[in-house]
């Protein structure tokens, strides 16, 4: 039998391992780049169907085809060879609903090597870090405990790869950590969970969780389940028990007190960028501000379309301002206020796709975070079973030794490293199709945008 040229059909020592599906390209793309399996097979054993198992598969946010395309591009760094939709997925709204609208005049091409994809973490023109990073996005915060140490560790090295940043969350630093200090931001939330002096020292960034999208209002919270010995003495807690950050800092009533915020994080790392994450209520544009004027750096929006299996959908689905309602608010609010280019507005919660990345971009964020994405490259299959120790069968969210091995590091790593490799091709595209030499050039710009409802 002739090999497939896909990789589905290989052998293990003198027989043949069982098939690796997910690379199956189908009947309409091999038969015609050949050899097709079906007609070359000796014993006439095999045929090729759709899996059933896709019919249980996904969400209306994340779709079957969202996650598989999701899979190909970690896997390969590419886009997939047969029709799936990698750009949306069939939520009936938001970013789904989104479309770009090119120029229908032709322009003059754009080499791809001349479209600069970079953003600036510091326009404040202060003492600070002057921080680039070559592509419009960096990893969003996910604690100590709330996924395994392997994964952790696969995202800091993806993010050290592309010279980007990785957030540790609020559950502390842990030390296998240490290795990436030049690619972390560490938090500080409502809970100080392992928020140390000497951890503040040891990054550029830090980041002020105020508010999660997710959970707007409720503050952070990691079930019982969870905290294992090593959770528990990170967070200077006690085995067993569920651990909440109370909502909001009680320390924190006014611009004035935000600022103080900021000063005790600038009195410990005077060269440190301050990140703001707040979520989307009604006056979201006004916390822009104050963030702004209390010192911040960075702006991050967290809208409620995000967040983990963990997250109750009651808060996910019924609190706080879908998120592309909130980036345009607040652009339109600090470009009057003529702060905006002092600003660097960050957007997460639900950011799945390049086109996402894009559409965020184009309603007035510089880039955005994301979280969710980066655990589907690692092959997660969106079961919702994160708030629980040994809950997750890909091993990615868990705190189980045992399923935890199911990660390893240079492989997610490689993977993670794979898809944003997929995504900064998309990014590149699209920018050429709209005629623009930098992703600096598409913030705000609405007009490149259509809404299928209303176009």
């Amino acid at each position: 039998m002739v090999s497939c040229p896909h990789g589905v059909h290989f052998k293990a020592g003198t027989r043949m391992g069982t098939p690796r599906d997910y690379l199956c390209v189908g009947p309409d793309v091999c038969q015609q780049k050949g050899p097709f399996c079906v007609t070359t097979c000796p014993n006439q054993a095999l045929q090729v169907k759709p899996n059933p198992q896709i019919q249980a598969l996904g969400d209306f946010r994340w779709t079957a085809e969202l996650l598989m395309s999701t899979w190909y591009q970690a896997e390969t760094g590419k886009l997939p060879e047969v029709d799936l939709e990698y750009r949306t997925g069939n939520s009936g709204g938001g970013f789904d609903k989104l479309r770009f609208q090119f120029p229908t005049e032709s322009a003059k091409p754009i080499p791809l090597d001349g479209i600069d994809t970079s953003i600036d973490l510091n326009k404040r023109g202060d003492n600070a870090h002057k921080i680039t990073i070559p592509i419009p996005l960096y990893q969003g915060g996910m604690s100590f405990g709330s996924v395994s140490d392997n994964t952790m560790m696969s995202r800091a090295r993806a993010a050290m790869n592309w010279g980007t940043f990785c957030c540790t969350g609020e559950g502390g630093y842990p030390e296998f950590l240490y290795p990436f200090d030049h690619f972390m931001i560490t938090q500080v939330a409502t809970g100080l969970f392992g928020v140390k002096e000497e951890t503040v020292q040891r990054v550029r960034i830090i980041e002020f969780k105020y508010a999660q999208g997710a959970k707007p209002g409720l503050g952070g919270h990691l079930l019982g389940d969870k905290v294992t010995d090593a959770v528990a003495k990170m967070r200077e807690a006690v085995k067993g028990s569920a651990l909440f950050s109370p909502f909001p800092f009680h320390s924190v009533y006014s611009v004035e007190d935000h600022k103080k915020h900021v000063d005790w994080i600038k009195t410990m790392n005077p060269k440190a960028l301050v990140s703001v994450k707040v979520s989307t209520p009604a006056d979201v544009d006004m916390v822009a501000i104050g963030s702004f004027y209390a010192g911040a750096h960075i702006v991050h929006l967290d809208g409620s379309y995000g967040g983990t299996g963990a997250a109750p959908d009651v808060a996910k689905k019924n609190i706080a301002m879908p998120i592309e309602y909130a980036i345009p608010k607040v652009h339109r609010f600090l470009v009057a206020e003529g702060v905006r280019d002092q600003v660097t507005l960050i957007a997460s919660g639900g950011i799945r796709t390049a086109h996402d990345i894009l559409k965020a971009i184009a309603l007035g964020a510089d880039g955005v975070v994301e979280g969710t994405a980066g655990m589907v490259a690692l092959e997660c299959t969106r079961c919702a079973s994160c708030e629980s120790g040994r809950g997750c069968p890909r091993g990615i969210a868990t705190t189980d030794p045992e399923l935890a091995e199911l990660v390893r590091v240079e492989w997610g790593a490689q993977r993670i490293t794979n898809l944003y490799g997929s995504w900064r091709n998309q990014i590149v595209d699209v920018l050429q199709k709209l005629g623009m030499t930098s992703i600096r050039d598409l913030v705000g710009r609405i007009d490149c945008l259509r809404h299928l409802d209303y176009s």
